[in-house]
Formats: C-alpha cells, sequence, structure tokens
C-alpha cells in the first residue's frame, strides 16, 4: 500500500534512516522479498539490508525473536534495536530522532541497560482504536511502565485523556538484543526455544534467510505484546510527540494522504476518472483492473474502496468497525469467503498476479514475472492452462520441451503436465493465463522444484 506517495515499507525505511542506521533487518514474507529488495536499492549504498523471511504469517513475538538470533549472529549482544512497524506514519522525523537519542541513551545506562523500552504518543484525542500504556505520573521525561491496557470505550478514553498518564501504544520498541534474549528466555521460554530450534535449520544466503516451513510454524502464535512487554518488569516510555499514526483503519490511510480544498484524497483514480460533485472529506481508492470513471455527487466523510471483487462504501467515523464486516464474509458462502483471502494484486517471490475474470469452469489471469525470475516446476492435478505473451520474452518449459516464447505467442499446459515459466528477457514479462477445470483454487499446485524453498 502506497500513503503519502511512496509504499509503507519506506516510510518506515525512511526513519530508520533519520536514526543513523548502517544495518536494516527486514522481517517479511517470503513472498514480498523481490518487491522489498527493489525497494532498498533506492537506499544503496548507505544501508546494508538484510532480509528475514517467514514461510507464512506468525506473529510479532516469533518475528522479533529471529531477528534478534541474526542480530546476535551478525553483530553480538551489545547491539541495539530499534523495531519499527511498517505500517505507520511519522510525521515529525525531528522528534522522532529526540524520541529514539532518549531511549538509546536508557538502553546505553548501567541502571537501565536490561530495559526494554516503548514510544509512548502523547494522545491527541480520545481515541478508541488504540491500545494504551499507564506510567505512574504525568510527564515529558522517560518513565517505567506501570500497565498496558487494551483499546478501551470512549468514557474511559477520556478518562485517560484528562489524566496525562496514558499513552497510545505505538507498537515501536528499543532494546539491546542481549535485554531482549534474556526477556524472552524468561517470559516467554516457549517462543525463544521454538525460535531457536527454527533458527539453527535456517539457511543464509546473500543476505538473505529462509526457514523451514514446519519449523517455522512450530512457533507459538503470540505477539510480543502479550509474551514479553507486559509481564516484564523493566519496562520503560519515552513520551513522544511526533505526530504519528498506525495505519490500520481507512480513515487514518485517508487522513494520511494530500487531499483537495474540499477535503478530498484518492488512489489508484487518474484525475480524468474521477468526478467529484457537492463532494468533501472523502476517500477513494480503486484497485480495479480495467479503467472507469468513479463520480461522486452530494455526499460527505465516505470511505470507497473498489476491489475487483467487492466494492465498500463506508462512513470514514465508522472505519474502524471493516473488521467486524470481514469477520462475517469469512462465515459467508464460498464467493464471500475468498474476498477476504487475497489482495487484488498478489505478490509471489517471482513478480504478480492478478485474477481479470474467475466464472464457473474458467478463470483468467494476469502474470507479470521479473527480469531473471522463474516459477516453481509444478503440475494441477484439476485444471489445464493456456497462455499467451504480450510483453517479454519467456522460456516455458512443458514436460521436458522448452520453448522460447515471445509477444503474440500460444503455449497450452495440458492437466497432470509439469511445467515451468521463466523471464528470460531484460524487461517485465507479462502473459495471460485462462485456467480451465472443475476446480481452480491455489492449492491445486503440486511444486517439483523452487528456486524460493517453497513446498
Amino acid at each position: 500500500m502506497e500513503v503519502a506517495g511512496k509504499p509503507l515499507l519506506a516510510h518506515a525505511i525512511d526513519r530508520a534512516m533519520v536514526e543513523g542506521a548502517s544495518d536494516l533487518i527486514i522481517v517479511t514474507n517470503q513472498d514480498h522479498l523481490h518487491l522489498s529488495q527493489h525497494l532498498m536499492a533506492d537506499y544503496a549504498p548507505h544501508v546494508n539490508a538484510h532480509f528475514v523471511l517467514e514461510p507464512k504469517g506468525r506473529n510479532t513475538a516469533p518475528a522479533i525473536a529471529q531477528a534478534v538470533h541474526h542480530v546476535i549472529e551478525a553483530f553480538g549482544e551489545a547491539a541495539h534495536c530499534l523495531v519499527l512497524p511498517a505500517d505507520h506514519i511519522v510525521t515529525d522525523l525531528e522528534a522522532f530522532k529526540e524520541a529514539v537519542a532518549k531511549a538509546t541513551a536508557l538502553s546505553g545506562a548501567s541502571d537501565t541497560q536490561d530495559a526494554l523500552v516503548t514510544f509512548g504518543v502523547v494522545p491527541s484525542a480520545p481515541d478508541t482504536g488504540y491500545g494504551y500504556i499507564e506510567v505512574a505520573e504525568a510527564g515529558k521525561e522517560p518513565a517505567p511502565v506501570r500497565q498496558f491496557v487494551e483499546k478501551p470505550d470512549l468514557e474511559t478514553a477520556q478518562e485517560y485523556l484528562a489524566s496525562g498518564r496514558y499513552f497510545w501504544n505505538s507498537g515501536m520498541f528499543y532494546f539491546s538484543a542481549a535485554a531482549m534474549a534474556k526477556a524472552l528466555k524468561l517470559h516467554a521460554a516457549d517462543v525463544w526455544s521454538a525460535s531457536a530450534d527454527c533458527y539453527v535449520t535456517s539457511t543464509l544466503d546473500a543476505g538473505v534467510r529462509r526457514f523451514d516451513e514446519a519449523a517455522f510454524l512450530a512457533q507459538p502464535d503470540i505477539s510480543i505484546d502479550y509474551a514479553v512487554f507486559e509481564p516484564a518488569e523493566t519496562v520503560m516510555t519515552v513520551p513522544a510527540g511526533f505526530g504519528w499514526s498506525d495505519v490500520g483503519t481507512w480513515d487514518t490511510v485517508a487522513a494520511a494522504q494530500s487531499k483537495t480544498t474540499d477535503g478530498n484524497s484518492a488512489i489508484g483514480v487518474a484525475e480524468n476518472r474521477l468526478m467529484q460533485i457537492g463532494t468533501s472529506n472523502t476517500h477513494i481508492e480503486s484497485f480495479s483492473q480495467s479503467e472507469k470513471m468513479i463520480a461522486t455527487l452530494g455526499v460527505d466523510n465516505l470511505v470507497i474502496i473498489d476491489l475487483p471483487d467487492t466494492l465498500m462504501v463506508a462512513n470514514r467515523a465508522d472505519s474502524q468497525q471493516v473488521k467486524s464486516f470481514v469477520d462475517e464474509l469469512k462465515t459467508g458462502d464460498a464467493f464471500m469467503q475468498a474476498t477476504t483471502q487475497l489482495p487484488a494484486v498478489v505478490s509471489r517471490p517471482w513478480g504478480t498476479y492478478a485474477t481479470l475474470k474467475h466464472e464457473t469452469g474458467y478463470q483468467v489471469k494476469r502474470i507479470s514475472v521479473q527480469p531473471g525470475q522463474q516459477l516453481s516446476l509444478q503440475y494441477h492435478h484439476k485444471r489445464a492452462e493456456h497462455w499467451v505473451v504480450v510483453q517479454g520474452l519467456a522460456l516455458v518449459q512443458v514436460g521436458d520441451e522448452e520453448l522460447e516464447t515471445k509477444p503474440g505467442e500460444y503455449r497450452y499446459i495440458p492437466l497432470g503436465e509439469k511445467h515451468r515459466l521463466t523471464n528470460i528477457g531484460t524487461e517485465e514479462l507479462i502473459l495471460i493465463e485462462v485456467q480451465c477445470g472443475d476446480y481452480l483454487g491455489e492449492d491445486d499446485i503440486v511444486r517439483l522444484e523452487d528456486n524460493y524453498g517453497r513446498s
């Protein structure tokens, strides 16, 4: 997702660069490696990137544990770590830098060197969408954390705001590798033990660490807040006023965009394809696979999200309730459930794919493969495929035969036949794939060989 003109990960990298980091460890899904590497190329040679690839999403405790193992091996236990989620926006980078300097001083002081430091954002409103951190006395200096509290109701949030002793829990942390390892061993021994077992079976190649999927999924699925920060006694918070938001609702996404004089914003819609009359404070995002006009008339304070298979229209004030909408979809029929499973454009280690059309018996996809990348050698039990290259140069393997395929040329993949697609050109390879069969799910893939360690 792009916010304020660039991907959220780029915002996180910018924050790390302001802090002066020379090495970044990016913990991400293995399917996002190419996108992350492409983004990091803009920052080279000013920073070294290390990639810790999750075969499947787990939670923040195992993610941080694996990152700590990597830090200890690469830099030693004395190395200091700043944890920055990639779904946040910080508007005042200088204030952020000052807050990090205070956290660094805490970790460097003899009496607080084992401290786990959080950044408590000074609340600007009685927001019910964030968890809170309580300290004993109101103030602007770092203080021990009394307790973490869950998202409150409005009345409780108003009391928190009035007291001055509560901060929004930003989910950003600072600690030495030794301090976090010690805390995990003490408060989440099962997480630390499982992460260690997983780490010793991992592989490292050219700055990219990969894990065995079964060992990775054997780790407990728990957040770092529950596993470590809530039970730990040596937690400090740095009060921070650096203009922070967790981009967890469409309202906060909208707030981060540049706007017209009427307070409107849009992503994914060309200016000449957007018509807004009598419209104010409305945010529109379109992920349509075909060009279309989007028009609004006489509306205010809406979020309109246009996906290939779903259209959502919501009051911005209610955008935090989207989760309940998604939960209801998950209990619906097969089509409703499918709308919650994949984004409009799905990232893979080799590139992306997007579903253009899906009806009974067939499905049409647009597949994009980056130069030098290769899909797995695979076959399907329940579908045949037809491939037409529209851009770039492909090497198509069907059975034991390899066929160079240019734009406008076609290849047929029979049901049950092994096949593979490779981009052997210098530009992005784009092809249109038509799948035909009585079942077209992504789980009907049997991989025989894979460059990315997927089974």
